[in-house]
């Protein structure tokens, strides 16, 4: 799959923060595999978003 696919941006505004967990929901109902680059981008999304506190 293309990397274009799996967007990854910094996290600076509410607007950026709503359009993450946009993103990621999907991912809670049908975690994709670590190993995969779907889970590399959940993977990443949750770090980022977990940065923000």
């Amino acid at each position: 799959m293309k990397k274009d696919f799996y967007p990854i941006h910094p996290i600076r505004t509410e607007t950026d923060y709503q359009a993450a967990l946009q993103l990621v929901a999907p991912y809670f109902d049908n975690e994709p595999e670590p190993d995969s680059d779907a889970g590399a981008h959940f993977e990443a999304m949750l770090t980022l978003e977990s940065n923000l506190d």
